[in-house]
């Protein structure tokens, strides 16, 4: 499988922050391989608000249907002006042959404009959800037989989700990437290749996120929604800044299916219906890469309907517009390989069986 060089800016080094026990928050293929350092365990829902200050916002939490429109959180510098967005063409909902499926209760609507944090997990300014309303999110795609085994068993339920997946996969399986676009769901960004952006100097993990922009938009053959998950839900002020300069919603998660440590369908399915029961309601992280993850698709889903349980699907107002010099750098390294000295090819290469 190919490497793609890395975008390397110097920059001023930042202190380093622990990484997951996995770096790459799974065990996945042998392709995939760890570049961070750890010296603790991967995060899982239940140690996230022990490792993150609550937002000082004493607020009430708003109510749902739809998420409102967020203003910049106060700084010292005043944040650039973006250029104008694509708007989204008006949304017509997937049709249902099913009568029996799940489906999707509702459908919200993001305004994005300063960088909003969704999932209670991180952020607690926007209490969208009702009780008994669940978020599906996959993390990490697209990747052969697993991506599309999960959106079978999506459209099977009728149900629509957010994907966040990883720039260089999207590069390996741009075909995968299309399906999932073209199947109704919404797509975001999970970086370049998956690295812990806070153990990064600010640039590069600038250089991580508007590469995975750029690698995604470019092989989705249109924009993308303005939507990012850190990997490993690893994040600090200044990177959380920086989405908000981007007019970027960060996702956080609820509840955690851990599907990065426990391989097995059924394991999985009892162990989000467990914590849902306990929370009421919730974004679920799940992982499309994993075998036994897109095994447990078809019964999670079930379950969720015999629960009386609800799935709102969510789409960002507005699209999101790539950096120019990443999209440069991206298609260039897309590029075939040219070498000067080629000889004819019939001098090169001969058929002799």
């Amino acid at each position: 499988m190919r490497k793609l060089p890395f975008l390397i800016v110097a920059g001023s080094v930042s202190a380093v922050v622990a990484a997951g026990a996995g770096a790459w928050h799974f065990l996945g293929p042998a392709e995939v391989t760890s570049t961070a350092k750890s010296d603790k365990g991967e995060l899982t829902t239940g140690s996230i608000d022990t490792r993150w200050p609550k937002p000082a916002s004493t607020s009430p939490a708003e109510p749902a249907p739809k998420v409102q429109a967020v203003a910049a959180a106060p700084s010292t510098a005043p944040i650039p002006a973006q250029p104008a967005v694509e708007k989204r063409p008006a949304y017509t909902k997937p049709a249902c042959n099913n009568p029996n499926a799940l489906g999707v209760a509702r459908t919200v609507q993001i305004d994005t404009t300063g960088g909003p944090g969704l999932g209670m997990s991180q952020y607690r300014d926007y209490d969208f959800l009702q009780p008994g309303e669940v978020v599906l999110t996959f993390d990490d795609g697209p990747w052969p037989n697993t991506t599309p085994a999960v959106l079978n068993a999506l459209a099977a339920q009728c149900v629509q989700a957010i994907f966040f997946p990883i720039g260089k996969h999207s590069t390996w399986h741009p075909a995968v990437l299309k399906q999932v676009i073209a199947a109704g769901h919404s797509v975001g960004t999970h970086t370049w290749s998956h690295q812990n952006l806070a153990s990064k100097t600010p640039q590069e993990a600038k250089d991580e996120i508007e590469r995975g922009i750029s690698a995604i938009t470019l092989m989705a053959g249109q924009p993308l929604s303005p939507f990012f998950r850190f990997p490993q839900l690893r994040q600090n002020a200044e990177l959380k800044a920086y989405l908000a300069e981007r007019n970027i919603a960060a996702f956080s998660i609820d509840i955690d299916s851990e599907d990065f440590r426990v391989h097995n369908a059924g394991k999985l399915v009892t162990s989000v219906m467990e914590k849902l029961k306990k929370k009421g309601k919730g974004i679920i992280l799940m992982h499309d890469l994993h075998k036994w993850s897109a095994a447990a698709v078809p019964d999670l889903l079930a379950q969720l309907k015999a629960g009386g349980y609800k799935v709102v699907h969510i789409r960002a107002k507005d699209t999101l517009r790539t950096l120019p010099e990443y999209d440069a750098a991206i298609q260039a390294e897309l590029q075939p390989v040219k070498t000067s000295n080629a000889r004819p090819i019939s001098s090169v290469i001969q058929t002799v069986d």
